[in-house]
């Protein structure tokens, strides 16, 4: 048998160790301890037993036949150990490879898990600057906001509740799931829904929820108020008290439709919608007509189309004078 295929036994170890080798039988102990770390620990840990094994007291001899014996009992109360050749060292390597591998899945699972952790959690913003935009949120829901106006909310909504933040003006239109509502804050206010479509505005100081459809609850500080379909609210900024009223019109859908919908709406709230949409100042000199309704629908006309039915339906002069547009 070669020297590379040598067989190494515990009888060719207690030779090692007690010097009986010969040279042949040393050099392919030594080369077998150079083949691996594992050969060497195992060398190490059978040197312990057998040291161990020569328990006698200073006046005795030194007994290897007994000392051989005390080995066999305690390798076999430690373990099997069997005759091991020099191609151990390859089957331990397997091993590591095994274990390796076995590490490398666990770790690469725990950054699989970790970054679809931070991937749910992040944060995105959508933000319209000088036009519209239509999105659609992970849970389906579908969202539109006006120009200067922006949402934040998170990648994948985990938890309990659908959160989203909003500043300036969107309108909704919510993905039911009465497990887990939906609710929007803007401001100091918040608007929890389950599945409905409504618009919700925050300018000059004030937040306005109108609602199309389903039902929603609004609360600011202790105070809530419940809306249904064709409802809506004005909440001030600094006041706790809610203006619940019926909706009279459609004019917040205009960033929507292009269409300003009119349905015994009072005049001074087309004017606002006007003065907003177009850029423009118009002002009401005749305070008794701001309460007057009118009823009808504007579909992308211009300015100085909708000016003059407002003129023949009220029977007023329109007059522009120093940017400014005058109705009396």
């Amino acid at each position: 048998m070669s020297e590379n295929y040598h067989i190494i036994n515990d009888d060719m170890l207690v030779k090692y160790l007690v010097g009986e080798a010969d040279i042949t039988e040393k050099a392919a102990v030594k080369k077998w301890l150079d083949a691996d770390v594992s050969n060497q620990k195992h060398y190490d840990d059978f040197q312990k037993i057998w040291n161990a094994s020569l328990t006698i007291t200073p006046n005795d001899a030194v007994n290897t036949d007994a000392a051989w014996q005390r080995l066999q009992k305690r390798i076999h109360e430690k373990s099997d150990l069997v005759a091991v050749p020099i191609v151990r060292a390859h089957h331990f390597r397997n091993w590591i490879r095994i274990a390796a591998s076995f590490l490398l899945i666990s770790t690469l699972g725990l950054l699989a898990y970790t970054f679809l952790e931070y991937r749910a959690t992040t944060v995105l913003r959508l933000q319209a600057l000088h036009s519209t935009i239509n999105s659609t949120l992970p849970d389906g829901t579908t969202v539109t906001l006006n120009k200067n106006s922006m949402i934040s909310y998170t990648r994948m909504f985990q938890g309990e509740t659908r959160p989203v933040t909003l500043q300036g003006e969107a309108f909704f239109d919510v993905a039911p799931n009465a497990q887990k509502p939906f609710i929007i804050t803007i401001n100091d206010v918040t608007v929890t829904v389950v599945g409905t479509s409504f618009n919700i505005k925050n300018k000059n100081g004030k937040t306005t929820v109108d609602v199309e459809s389903g039902i929603v609850t609004v609360r600011k500080n202790a105070e809530s108020v419940a809306l249904s379909k064709g409802e809506k609210v004005i909440v001030q900024e600094q006041q706790s008290l809610f203006q619940k009223e019926m909706s009279k019109g459609q004019l917040y859908n205009y960033y929507r439709t292009n269409a300003l919908v009119c349905d015994q709406t009072p005049l001074q709230e087309l004017i606002a919608a006007l003065n907003e949409i177009y850029g423009v100042t118009i002002i009401i000199k005749n305070l008794t007509l701001q309460n007057k309704p009118i009823t009808t629908t504007f579909k992308k006309q211009s300015l100085t189309q909708i000016l003059n039915v407002i003129s023949e339906t009220f029977m007023v002069k329109v007059i522009r004078e120093n940017n400014r547009i005058i109705l009396e």
